[in-house]
């Protein structure tokens, strides 16, 4: 076999037509993170991201997605903000990684949304847990019977004598709806202490292009005139994979994100979307919803390098630590009470002097 590194962009038609056919071979490589618009959408906006390509003879067997660092340390594309990533090849591949690493100029390649089931990491993985899909090959019926979700029906009913008339916007392309959703993500970062992903130029770009391109679907939820709810997420043919949610703290009593995330459910069969991947977290609400699961793992592959070495003690005892804890519901939530705690005392922090808190605690 032959490995010749390319830019995303530099891929030409032939190429692309053949990543989609080596998709088309495996149902789990056809998540939209897996697709060539996603590395190209990255590589648009990031100098550091590179594609393998493997040949065979004359024949194109795999393209192998990669963001490449200092001292050689390699992550899929878009680590960080990816549910799923992998090589894009048949499943009988018989590639050595070590070998392909080598060919990528890379010490270490570090994943942790891998398809468990691609043969040549299988020896890499460190951690394996499963992650949460809808299936809607059967149509929304099927599955909402499925799922025993009729019980959410009573809460839109209340959203709606309360607030307004329920509405949902399928597929927005208005970017006011794109703002207020990355405004709404960024005050739910903060709250709860997480890194805010939109302050980061390149992802703001990034969402924006792929919104623009339509290979992003951005849902609204309505109550009347009140905008309840968002989700951006990603299609590549009949895969949905979320992404983004983000709703309005006002109406939180109403599960807002989950009556959104249901609505838009309702409308992907007559879409042609069979699936939606849920991606990995310890929300409870993703286990109500789901109806199936794709096995997920964790690890790296690494040569004798010392920019392997150098990783391996900066990221990998945190990366354990925080695998554990997402594995485990009871380590989750209290996580998470821990994070917003902080984000409350980092606000108390942040206000000027003489403004206080008050008894009520508002």
């Amino acid at each position: 076999m032959n490995i010749t590194v390319v830019r995303p962009l530099d891929l030409g038609d032939a190429e692309i037509k053949r990543w989609r056919m080596l998709q088309e071979s495996d149902p789990l490589l056809g998540n939209p993170f897996l697709s060539p618009e996603f590395t190209q959408a990255v590589g648009r906006f990031r100098d550091d991201v590179r594609v393998a390509v493997v040949t065979d003879g004359p024949d194109v067997v795999a393209f192998f997605p990669y963001e490449r660092t200092a001292l050689g340390i390699g992550h899929p594309v878009g680590f960080g903000l990816t549910d799923v990533q992998g090589i894009v090849a048949a499943p009988d591949l018989g590639l050595d990684a070590k070998a392909l690493l080598k060919a990528c100029d890379l010490g270490v390649w570090d994943f942790d949304h891998l398809l468990a089931h691609q043969r040549m990491f299988a020896s890499y993985h460190a951690i394996t847990w499963v992650q949460p899909i809808m299936d809607l090959s059967c149509g929304f019926e099927a599955y909402f019977d499925e799922a025993r979700l009729k019980r959410f029906r009573a809460k839109e009913r209340k959203l709606g004598r309360d607030v307004g008339e329920l509405r949902h916007e399928f597929a927005s392309t208005d970017p006011a709806d794109l703002r207020r959703l990355m405004a709404l993500k960024s005050a739910q970062y903060n709250r709860t202490g997480r890194m805010d992903r939109f302050s980061r130029p390149w992802i703001v770009d990034l969402v924006r292009h792929l919104h623009e391109t339509g290979f992003g679907v951005l849902s609204v939820l309505y109550a009347g005139d009140e905008v309840i709810s968002t989700h951006f997420g990603l299609r590549d043919g009949d895969v949905l994979a979320g992404w983004f949610t983000a709703y309005d703290t006002r109406f939180a009593k109403y599960s807002p994100g989950l009556i959104g995330l249901i609505r838009l459910a309702e409308g992907c069969p007559e879409r042609g979307i069979t699936r939606i991947d849920m991606g990995r977290g310890g929300k409870q609400f993703k286990e109500r919803l789901k109806s199936g699961e794709i096995p997920i793992a964790e690890g790296r592959v690494a040569r004798a390098t010392v920019g392997a070495g150098l990783h391996w003690l900066r990221a990998v005892p945190l990366s354990r630590v925080r695998s554990a804890v997402l594995g485990n519901p009871r380590l989750y939530a209290r996580a998470d009470r821990v994070l917003k705690a902080y984000a409350r005392l980092r606000v108390l922090r942040s206000k000027p002097a003489g403004i206080g808190v008050s008894e009520a605690g508002s």
